[in-house]
C-alpha cells in the first residue's frame, strides 16, 4: 500500500500495516484520524476501504487531507496543470528573500551569516509557482492538490535534518537538484470522506465514529532537551507560509513565522510540565481524550520517547475497566532522535531503539476490573509480512 508524505517526526509509514491488521477484524465503517499530519494513516485507510474523518490543527495537513481525502478529479485533469507550473521561469520573490541561499562552494551559511533550507534556483521556482497556483487553480480542493505537489516537491530538495527549525550548514547533495512537481498519488472513491481543522476536544463533541486513531503530538521525555524544539508547529512553519501565501512576521536565525512560538502555537499533548500532583500534564490530556470520544473503539500511537510512559498510559487504560489490546513495536530511531543542550547539534543515535505503541480499547464494552494486560511485540525491522503474526485481538 503506498502512501505520500513529507519528511517528519513520527511519521507512521512503517507501522501502517500492523495497524491496518489490528484494526481489520473490528468491522468498523467509519475512522478517525485525530491528528492526521501527513495523512499517510488517513491514505491507507482510504486504500482500505474506511470512511475517513481526518483532523489537524495544521493548515498544511488540512491541504494534504483535501489533497488525498476530498478529490475526485483524476490523475490526468492535473497533469497539464502540473507540466504549466513545472515549465515556469523562476523569479524572486519573498521565498527566495527568506529562504534561498547561493551554493557558496558547499557552504549554506550566507553573506548574514545565516543558513538557508534551499538554493536559490529552487526558491525562484518556488515564488513562480506559488504565485500561480493562486491563479490557476478552480477551487479549495483543486488548490489544495497543487500545494501538496509543490510541498512535496520541496521537501525533496531541501537542506535539513527533516524540520525547520535549523538548517545544516553544508549543503545537502538533494540541494543541488532542482525541484519539479509530480501529480501526487490520488485516491479516488465514492466514499464521503471529511476533512477537520479543529482543536481535538472540540471535534470529539460533534463527531461520532465508529473507531478513532489517536496518534498526538509528544512531548520529549528527554530532560536535556528544551520544550521549544518538540513545537509541530516551527518544525513545519514553512509549509504553512506556502499553504496560506501570507508572508508573515518572521523571527530568529531560522527566519520562523511569528506566530508559532512556542508559547503561542504548542500543543497540550507537547505540554512538559507537571500539574499540581506531580502528574504530567498531557496524561491528563490523554485521559481526558479517550474517555471523552464516542466511538466505540480508540487506538492510541504513542512512541517511548514522548513525554507520557508507557506504564503512565498503560495505569491510565485500565482505570477505564474496557477490553485492552497493545502492541510494542521495535525499530531503530529516526534521524531527528536527540538534542542536547550544551552542543545544540542533532545526534543521530543509530545504536537507539525507538518503541512504537498500540493501544486498542473497546469502549462500548462492559466494565471489568483489569489486573494485568498481555503485550504483543513485533520487530519492525525484521517484519516480513504482519500477516504472520498471531495478533491476539
Amino acid at each position: 500500500m503506498e502512501t505520500q508524505g513529507i519528511k517528519y517526526t513520527g511519521s507512521k509509514r512503517e507501522i501502517l500495516p500492523v495497524l491496518l491488521e489490528l484494526i481489520k477484524p473490528l468491522k468498523v465503517k467509519t475512522v478517525l484520524d485525530g491528528f492526521s499530519g501527513t495523512t499517510r494513516v488517513s491514505q491507507a485507510l482510504k486504500q482500505a476501504g474506511y470512511t475517513v474523518y481526518a483532523n489537524d490543527i495544521a493548515d498544511w495537513s488540512k491541504v494534504f487531507g483535501e489533497c488525498y481525502l476530498l478529490n475526485r478529479k483524476p490523475a490526468n485533469y492535473y497533469l497539464p496543470l502540473i507540466n504549466h507550473l513545472n515549465n515556469l521561469p523562476g523569479k524572486y520573490g519573498w521565498f527566495s528573500e527568506n529562504y534561498g541561499g547561493e551554493p557558496n562552494g558547499g557552504s549554506a551559511i550566507q553573506k548574514d551569516g545565516r543558513k538557508r533550507i534551499w538554493q536559490l534556483h529552487n526558491t525562484k521556482k518556488l515564488d513562480a509557482i506559488r504565485e500561480e497556483i493562486d491563479k490557476i487553480a478552480k477551487g479549495e480542493i483543486e488548490k489544495s492538490v497543487l500545494l501538496t505537489s509543490l510541498i512535496i516537491a520541496m521537501d525533496k530538495v531541501d537542506s535539513s535534518v527533516g524540520h525547520q527549525v535549523s538548517y545544516l550548514k553544508k549543503w545537502a547533495p538533494r540541494a543541488y537538484n532542482t525541484m519539479k512537481m509530480e501529480v501526487p498519488r490520488l485516491i479516488i472513491d465514492d466514499k464521503q470522506h471529511q476533512v477537520y481543522q479543529k482543536d481535538i476536544f472540540d471535534l470529539v463533541n460533534d463527531i461520532e465514529v465508529d473507531l478513532a486513531y489517536y496518534d498526538p503530538p509528544y512531548g520529549s521525555s528527554n530532560e536535556l532537551m528544551p520544550p521549544s524544539r518538540v513545537r509541530y508547529a516551527s518544525y513545519y512553519h514553512i509549509w504553512k507560509t506556502i499553504s496560506l501565501n501570507d508572508r508573515p512576521k518572521l523571527v530568529g536565525v531560522a527566519n520562523r513565522r511569528e506566530d508559532v512560538g512556542d508559547t503561542i502555537s504548542g500543543s497540550i499533548f507537547e505540554e512538559f510540565r507537571k500539574n499540581d500532583e506531580g502528574q504530567y500534564i498531557v496524561i491528563e490530556a490523554i485521559e481526558k481524550l479517550i474517555k471523552n470520544t464516542p466511538a466505540k473503539y480508540v487506538v492510541l500511537s504513542y512512541n517511548n520517547n514522548g513525554r507520557a510512559t508507557f506504564q503512565a498510559i498503560e495505569d491510565i487504560l485500565k482505570n477505564l475497566k474496557k477490553k485492552i489490546s497493545i502492541i510494542e513495536m521495535d525499530y531503530k530511531k529516526n534521524v531527528m532522535a536527540t538534542i542536547t543542550r550544551t552542543t545544540n547539534e542533532w545526534i543521530n543515535d543509530s545504536n537507539g531503539r525507538n518503541r512504537e505503541y498500540l493501544f486498542l480499547v473497546q469502549k462500548n464494552g462492559k466494565a471489568e476490573p483489569i489486573d494485568e494486560i498481555n503485550v504483543e511485540k513485533i520487530d519492525i525491522r525484521n517484519l516480513p509480512s504482519v500477516n504472520q503474526q498471531k495478533l491476539t485481538f
